[in-house]
């Protein structure tokens, strides 16, 4: 644990101290984000604060290559599969906060990233189907692989929308995911307790706590695409890692939870901007538009139509998050009507706290962000 509290520290530091580089980078290359009709900030504010995030990682990453209990780790060319793919995402988000590309070149770009990982083999093997554990094939596993990455970095570009929103979403949601992992090592492999997946989960927490003081509301700098593609691409890379992850020592009940668990979980992370994305594309689609064509419906515009100011409604967007997020991460540890119980409760008071009568409280008119 105390090895991955290290690289998470160092991914933190290095974010928050590239950040300001970053705001430097984006003024000398015009990234700026313009004040559209369809944003909740009311003034421009420069981007690429994901080329810092991108920096944290690779910092981490690096140092963690001297670590001798991550040896195992370093032993496979998925981690330098996952941080080149991530690199390239950046890359791709970076072109795109400087010259607005279309969204068909984004697509191009967020598939080729997807299989330069599954070339180098970050790919899913199995999924949570009874009777059929492995995916029969490894065409069908290329395209799953895909189109998990590709849906994942979509789903986490679609829920920034708010000064610190996905930042902070994505941090509550590697570290309940995180949790998890490290607790499949311990009751599986007790010996061992170093995976690709809890790393890469604890440089991802790292940067996205680094980027945060300079992101949550008032907002310097704006992650972009170049940061929410990488965050998105790093959790599906965690995703993918664990679902592979050798695991004889469970006990049966674990045992049988970790065939559904490794993909589950990813989804209670970003279940809110999942269904966001789900509903913008029917409703796009539906009104004759682009999927991709840009509103202002999506979840966070709702929280704010609500009457919450921009910091609670991203507070609470945050509670939503952390309540599926280690609501699942728990079912390593207790049963399932246990959680069920738990979770509903935690479900019950994230209710009140976003159509209660707290909405109405303190609401003044207040600039925000992206």
């Amino acid at each position: 644990m105390r090895v991955y509290i290290l690289l998470l520290l160092i991914a933190a530091a290095v974010t928050y101290l590239a950040t300001p580089s970053a705001r430097w980078l984006a003024r000398k290359t015009h990234a700026v984000t313009a004040v559209r009709e369809r944003d909740v900030h009311q003034k421009p504010t420069v981007r690429l604060g994901g080329l810092a995030i991108l920096a944290g990682i690779v910092v981490a990453t690096l140092i963690a290559t001297r670590m001798p209990f991550l040896d195992d780790v370093f032993a496979t060319p998925e981690i330098w599969g996952v941080l080149g793919a991530a690199c390239l995402v950046a890359l791709l988000g970076w072109a795109d906060d400087v010259w607005d590309l279309d969204w068909m070149t984004k697509l191009a770009g967020q598939v080729l990233a997807a299989g330069f990982m599954a070339a180098m083999q970050v790919q899913l093997t199995t999924w949570p189907i009874p009777g059929l554990p492995t995916i029969p094939g490894p065409r069908l596993s290329l395209a799953l692989t895909i189109i998990v990455v590709v849906a994942t970095m979509n789903a986490v570009n679609f829920i920034d929308g708010l000064d610190g929103l996905a930042a902070g979403a994505i941090a509550i949601g590697g570290s309940a995911y995180f949790l998890y992992t490290y607790g499949l090592a311990q009751q599986g492999t007790p010996d061992d307790l170093s995976s690709l997946a809890s790393m890469l989960l604890a440089v991802l927490v790292g940067a996205c706590l680094g980027f945060l003081p300079h992101n949550f509301f008032p907002s310097h700098i704006f992650m972009g695409d170049s940061g929410s593609m990488v965050l998105g691409l790093m959790l599906a890379g965690a995703t993918i890692a664990v679902t592979g992850q050798p695991t004889p020592g469970l006990m049966p009940a674990a045992q049988h939870m970790h065939a559904y668990i490794p993909l589950l979980l990813p989804i209670a992370i970003l279940l809110l901007p999942l269904l966001d994305m789900l509903l913008a594309v029917v409703r796009r689609l539906a009104r004759g538009k682009s999927p991709f064509e840009p509103d202002r419906m999506h979840l966070h515009h709702r929280m704010l139509a609500l009457g919450h100011t921009h910091r609670r409604a991203v507070v609470i967007l945050y509670i939503w998050i952390a309540v599926f997020a280690f609501g699942g991460a728990a079912l390593i540890w207790w049963s399932w009507e246990q959680v069920a119980i738990g979770t509903g409760m935690a479900i019950l008071i994230a209710l009140f706290l976003t159509i209660g009568p707290l909405r109405k409280w303190g609401r003044k008119p207040e600039g925000s962000a992206s």
